[in-house]
C-alpha cells in the first residue's frame, strides 16, 4: 500500500493528506494522487487497479470506525469479522467491488439484528434474510461493515433514539445529526465510509444529507428494486444512498433502479455528466405550513438561487400548491403507520406498547392516530391525494422543470431540540416549522434532493432542495453535476473526521 493511498485512506485531515503528497510517489503526472478524500467511485477504482486491496480498504475503513464511534455514535451493529473475511475471500465483481459500505438499521441484514432504533427490538435475533433492495446493494460489490444508527422506526428527523443514545453531528458533536438516516449521514460524512444506505418517508435522505453537507438524492417512488407496486400516497418509503460526490450516487440509482419488464418508470441510467440546456426554477422560501426559514437559511436559499441563475437558469418565485393543513394531514399518516408498530409490538411483546417499549414521541403518534375520529384519516388521506394530483399541475400551469427551496427551516439545531423527550405538542410545533419542505416530495412520489451548497458563518452545512417531475431523477443529477462544478463540496472536512 503506498504512502499517498494510506494517507487517503488513514486518520488524517485533509490538510495532513494534502501535505504529504509532496513526496516522490505524487511526482508522476500521468498518475495524479487521488483526493485526500476518495469517493466511493475513487475507491473502487483504486482497488481494481490494485493500489490498494479490498483488505486494506476494508481494514481502513474499521479502524476509522473503531476511532470515530465513541465520539459520533453513528452503528448500531459492527460486523468487521464477516467483513474482513469477505475482504479476504475476494471475487466480488460490481461497480463498488471492495467498497465499504453500511445498512441502516430498518433493514434486515442476514446475521445482524434488526432493532428500528427501538428498546422494544433490542433482543432481536439475527436476521435469516434479506430482501430485494439489500441483495441490490451487494450486487453492487459493497462490503457492508455494519449497520447505522436510526431514531426509533425513523420517525424523528433527528437520530437521538433512547435506545442507543444520540448520533452527534460531525461538524459540531453538540448539534443534531438529522434524521432518520443520521447514523448513515455522520459516518459518510466523518470519512468513514464514503457512501452509506439510506432511505426516506418525509425527508430521511435529504434532511441528514443537509444536516451532515452531503449530497442526497430521494427517489421518485417505485424507482428502486423491490418498490413495485408502490402506487399510493401511503407508500411514502424509498431507499437510496448518502454520498460525498454526485457521481456515487448517480452510479448507485444505476446498478439498483428497477428496470425491465414490469418497471413502473423508465429507466435513468447512469448520468455521468452536467446539464445542457437551461432550464425553469420555481424558488420557494417558506415551508409548506408558512414558516419562514432562519435568516441564515434564508440567506443560503438565496444564495444558491443566485448561483441557478448565474448557470444560465431562469429562476422565479413560486408558492407550495397545498395549504397550511397540509402538514396535519401528513401527520396523522405518519401516525397512522405508529399505531400499527405499536400493534405489532404488543401482539410481539404480550402486553401494551408502553413507555418501556416506545418513545414519548411514537406514543403521542400513536394516541393521535387511535383518538382521531374515525373518517379523519380518511378524509386526511383524501386531502393528501390531491396534493399529490397537484404536483404535477404545479409544474405544468408554471412551466416548471425544477423547484428549489430550503432543506429545512433552520441549520442542524441542538441535541434534545426534536428529540423524542420533548414534549408532545410542542414537539409537534416544532417539527411543522422545521422539516415544512420535504414531506410533500414523499406524498407526490416525486424525485429531490439535497445539496450542500452552503456553509454558515458558524461553519454549519446547509442543504438547498431541488425537486422535479415524478420519474426525472436524471434532470436533477445532471443539474447536480452542474452544481457540483460550480461549488465544489466534496473535500470539505467537518471538525470530526477520519
Amino acid at each position: 500500500m503506498s504512502e499517498i493511498t494510506r494517507r487517503a485512506f488513514g486518520a488524517l485531515t485533509v490538510a495532513g493528506a494534502a501535505a504529504g503528497l509532496a513526496g516522490p510517489a505524487a511526482a508522476k503526472p500521468a498518475a495524479p494522487p487521488p483526493p485526500a478524500w476518495p469517493d466511493a467511485t475513487e475507491t473502487a477504482a483504486m482497488i481494481r487497479r490494485g493500489d490498494i486491496s479490498a483488505l486494506e480498504a476494508t481494514q481502513a475503513a474499521i479502524g476509522r470506525a473503531e476511532a470515530l464511534q465513541g465520539k459520533l455514535n453513528f452503528l448500531v451493529n459492527s460486523d468487521f469479522d464477516r467483513a474482513l473475511d469477505r475482504a479476504r475471500a475476494g471475487g466480488v465483481i460490481g461497480p463498488f467491488a471492495g467498497v465499504p459500505f453500511l445498512i441502516k438499521d430498518l433493514e434486515d441484514f442476514w446475521g445482524l439484528p434488526t432493532r428500528y432504533g427501538s428498546r422494544a427490538f433490542l433482543n432481536a435475533p439475527p436476521a435469516r434474510e434479506q430482501d430485494e433492495l439489500v441483495r441490490a446493494f451487494l450486487k453492487t460489490g459493497v462490503n457492508v461493515i455494519g449497520k447505522s444508527a436510526t431514531p426509533e422506526a425513523g420517525f424523528l428527523p433527528t437520530t437521538e433514539p433512547l435506545a442507543f443514545g444520540p448520533t452527534r453531528n460531525p461538524w459540531d458533536a453538540t448539534r443534531s445529526s438529522g434524521g432518520s438516516s443520521g447514523g448513515a449521514a455522520v459516518a459518510v460524512a466523518a470519512g468513514v465510509v464514503p457512501v452509506a444506505h439510506a432511505s426516506d418517508g418525509g425527508g430521511s435522505i435529504r434532511i441528514p444529507s443537509s444536516c451532515c453537507g452531503l449530497f442526497g438524492l430521494k427517489p421518485s417512488r417505485g424507482r428502486i428494486v423491490g418498490s413495485r407496486g408502490a402506487t399510493k400516497i401511503s407508500d411514502l418509503g424509498v431507499n437510496h444512498v448518502v454520498s460525498r460526490s454526485v457521481r456515487d450516487s448517480a452510479a448507485m440509482l444505476a446498478a439498483i433502479e428497477d428496470r425491465g419488464d414490469g418497471a413502473q418508470l423508465a429507466q435513468v441510467g447512469l448520468v455521468s455528466a452536467p446539464l445542457k440546456r437551461r432550464l425553469r426554477v420555481g424558488l420557494l422560501i417558506d415551508g409548506t405550513s408558512a414558516k419562514p426559514p432562519t435568516p441564515e437559511v434564508k440567506a443560503a436559499t438565496e444564495s444558491a438561487a443566485k448561483l441557478v441563475a448565474s448557470l444560465g437558469h431562469h429562476v422565479e418565485p413560486t408558492s407550495w400548491p397545498v395549504d397550511q393543513a397540509f402538514m396535519d394531514d401528513f401527520l396523522l399518516l405518519w401516525a397512522s403507520g405508529a399505531a400499527g408498530l405499536a400493534d405489532s409490538i404488543s401482539k410481539m411483546a404480550g402486553r401494551p406498547a408502553d413507555d418501556t417499549l416506545l418513545e414519548p414521541f411514537s406514543l403521542g403518534l400513536v394516541n393521535l392516530a387511535r383518538t382521531a375520529p374515525p373518517d379523519a384519516l380518511p378524509k386526511a388521506v383524501a386531502r393528501l391525494q390531491a396534493n399529490a394530483d397537484a404536483y404535477g399541475a404545479w409544474f405544468d400551469k408554471n412551466r416548471f422543470d425544477v423547484v428549489m427551496s430550503p432543506v429545512l427551516n433552520a441549520p442542524p439545531p441542538p441535541l434534545g431540540f426534536v428529540g423524542p423527550e420533548v414534549p408532545y405538542d410542542t414537539l409537534v410545533e416544532r417539527l411543522i416549522a422545521y422539516v415544512g419542505y420535504t414531506p410533500y416530495h414523499n406524498i407526490a412520489g416525486a424525485p429531490a434532493m439535497s445539496v450542500p451548497l452552503t456553509l454558515t458563518d458558524a461553519g454549519l452545512p446547509v442543504g438547498t432542495q431541488f425537486a422535479a417531475r415524478v420519474g426525472q431523477e436524471g434532470l436533477l443529477l445532471q443539474l447536480a453535476y452542474q452544481l457540483e462544478a460550480a461549488r465544489p463540496w466534496a473535500q470539505r472536512a467537518p471538525a470530526i473526521h477520519a
